[in-house]
């Protein structure tokens, strides 16, 4: 029997779905949120059981890999009952991957349940290796807590990525401290600029640092080797010669990854986002809670698939305080 595919309007097959299972989050990272957020009502958050039903129908349709994102998706209540109930899918075969996005700091306590569950790899995001650095750009994070729980991770068995946020004038003279600090303990670290999601605290065109001027200057220091590693995800890869481990640069900004795009996210309300960068979306949650059979639900992916676009629209306008898209990243899920 063949598996079922999502393809796209231009050729791509859908087979890496990103579920946001909370907008909420334990941080306020500056980039990301302002300091004081409105929420969205526990009413429209679809339940574990119907996060479930809906990435069983992805799965069903051709889907590999399942991320699931926040928001801090561990701050979820009762999440590891949704991770153990997704990993029949790995049981079967039917799943290759469940992973987790994360800011680390409730992995001293899950970590070794998110092992028992099948999950093999996460992403962590640190964008500074400072404690005080940390704290401004969290404004609510203790980097102790996170090193604490990268370290039970590693002891759990996960493999780690850390995930850092380039911010000019904040964690730009950081990166070589990084790379160390990842290599050495055998993780990979990925660098990303930062996107133009939903209103902050402040202006992004202060905060923009193009990861071309990056890597440039890492090449002052390091040996950058282009390699053909995926993920499955957007980061170019690079070895760094001299310890061996790997970079990814994450560049929706410098260099769309468009053309390759095998991605769509869910929002923690059930909207499907079939571009990060566009604000063109389906609304799962009505299909979804119309029927318990899956025949409307599965119709209305199909449709917002043959919708998928081929780019997106992501630009820093240093003329307007607007950003790109309007809803935040911890609602779209990263």
């Amino acid at each position: 029997m063949t598996t079922p595919t999502m393809i796209d309007p231009f050729g791509r097959h859908v087979s890496y779905l990103r579920v946001s299972v909370t907008d909420r989050c334990d941080f306020r990272c500056v980039y990301c949120m302002s300091e004081h957020m409105t929420f969205l009502p526990k009413p429209e958050l679809l339940s574990l059981e119907e996060l479930d039903r809906l990435c069983s129908a992805f799965i069903a349709k051709g889907v590999k890999k399942l991320r699931l994102t926040g928001g801090e998706p561990l701050v979820r209540k009762n999440i590891l009952w949704l991770v153990e109930a997704l990993s029949r899918h790995l049981k079967s075969g039917a799943l290759e991957e469940l992973t987790f996005t994360t800011n680390g700091s409730q992995l001293a306590k899950y970590a070794s349940d998110l092992a028992r569950f099948g999950v093999k790899r996460i992403n962590v995001s640190v964008d500074t290796l400072d404690a005080a650095k940390f704290r401004n750009i969290t404004r609510w994070g203790e980097l102790a807590k996170v090193l604490n729980g990268i370290e039970a991770a590693r002891t759990a068995g996960l493999k780690i990525k850390l995930n850092a946020v380039a911010l000019k004038g904040v964690n730009e003279d950081e990166f070589d401290d990084m790379i160390l600090y990842a290599h050495e303990r055998d993780m990979d670290l990925t660098l990303i600029e930062t996107m133009p999601l939903g209103e902050i605290d402040g202006d992004r065109t202060d905060q923009y640092l193009p990861l071309s001027i990056v890597r440039a200057r890492m090449m002052d220091k390091w040996t950058l080797e282009d390699i053909p590693y995926k993920t499955g995800g957007p980061a170019r890869y690079v070895r760094v010669k001299e310890t061996g481990g790997k970079i990814g640069f994450i560049t929706p900004l410098t260099h769309n990854f468009c053309e390759s795009c095998n991605r769509v996210r869910i929002t923690c309300t059930g909207q499907l986002y079939m571009c990060l960068g566009q604000d063109d979306m389906a609304d799962l949650r009505a299909p979804l809670r119309a029927s318990k059979d899956d025949a409307l639900l599965s119709a209305a992916i199909d449709e917002a698939i043959a919708r998928k676009p081929k780019g997106h629209d992501f630009v820093i306008d240093r003329r307007a305080a607007k950003p790109a898209v309007a809803r935040h990243m911890s609602v779209t899920g990263g």
